[in-house]
C-alpha cells in the first residue's frame, strides 16, 4: 500500500505539488488523472523517492520513504517517464543490472529474467542491443527491469505514453495481472479511456492539487455527468 500525506514541492517560485494525500490499496489500480503540467510526475516522484517533498511524507508497506528510503525502495517498481535504459547494454543486460541492484544474484536471477522475457515477448529482442529500439521496445524493457523484483508497489509514469496499439493492449493487461496478483498498482495518464477502463480508485489532480477522489462513479457525480471526459473538463476548471 502506498499512502502520501500532504505533499507540497516548489521549485522555486513554482508550486508543483500543493498538500496532495492519496491512498493506493493492495490489489487496486489507483489512476492519476491531470493535464499536462498538473503535477502527476512530480508527486509520483517523490512518492518513490527520487525527490524529497518540501513538506508532507510518504508511506508504502508502513515504511517511511524520506526516512527509510532503501527499505523502501525494495518494495517498489518504478517505471519513470524517462526510461534512462543503457543503450550499450542489452534489453537482458539492462534489466539483469538493476535485478543485481536489488540483491538477486545466480540461478534465482536467471530464472525471474527468462520468466520477464516469456512474460513480456522479449526473446527475439534480449540479446540485442538497446540503442536503436522502437517504442515498444523500449517500454518493454523498462516494465521488465521495474518489477524484476517482484514488488508489491508498482509506479508507472504514463506507461503507454507512444506506445502503439498492440503493445498498449499489452501494457494494459499486464497491469491488470498485476492487480490480480495482489499488487498495489498506482499510475499516471491524461488519456480518459485507459483511466476508465483501468482504474478501481481515481485521483483527479490540477495545478498540483487533488480535485477529486474516488471510484469511477463518484467521479461522475461529483461532476455531474456520465462522461469521464466532461468530468475531468468540469473539475480541472477548464470549463
Amino acid at each position: 500500500m502506498i499512502e502520501a500525506a500532504q505533499l507540497r514541492k516548489y521549485f522555486g517560485d513554482i508550486r508543483a505539488v500543493n498538500d496532495i494525500s492519496l491512498t493506493a490499496q493492495d490489489g487496486q489500480i489507483t489512476g492519476l488523472l491531470g493535464p499536462n503540467g498538473a503535477g502527476k510526475s512530480t508527486a509520483i516522484r517523490m512518492m518513490y523517492g527520487l525527490i524529497v517533498p518540501d513538506r508532507g511524507k510518504v508511506l508504502v508497506d508502513g515504511l517511511w520513504v524520506q526516512q527509510q528510503p532503501d527499505e523502501a525502495r525494495t518494495r517498489i517498481g518504478a517505471l519513470p517517464d524517462a526510461y534512462g535504459l543503457y543503450p550499450r547494454l542489452t534489453a537482458r543486460e539492462n534489466i539483469e543490472y538493476f535485478a543485481k541492484l536489488q540483491g538477486m544474484w545466480g540461478g534465482e536471477l536467471q530464472k525471474r529474467l527468462d520468466h520477464l522475457e516469456e512474460l513480456l515477448d522479449m526473446k527475439d529482442i534480449s540479446r540485442r542491443r538497446v540503442a536503436g529500439f522502437s517504442q515498444g521496445q523500449r517500454m518493454k524493457v523498462s516494465i521488465a527491469r521495474a518489477i524484476v523484483h517482484d514488488p508489491k508497489n508498482v509506479i508507472l509514469d504514463e506507461p503507454t505514453n507512444g506506445l502503439d496499439v498492440m503493445a498498449t493492449r499489452a501494457m494494459r493487461s499486464l497491469i491488470r495481472n498485476m492487480k490480480e496478483a495482489g499488487c498495489c498498482v498506482l499510475f499516471s495518464s491524461h488519456i480518459m479511456q485507459e483511466v476508465a477502463a483501468l482504474c478501481d480508485h481515481i485521483v483527479v489532480i490540477s495545478n498540483g492539487t487533488v480535485v477529486a477522489s474516488g471510484p469511477l462513479e463518484a467521479i461522475h457525480q461529483q461532476a455531474g455527468t456520465d462522461d469521464l471526459e466532461d468530468a475531468f473538463v468540469r473539475l480541472v476548471g477548464e470549463e
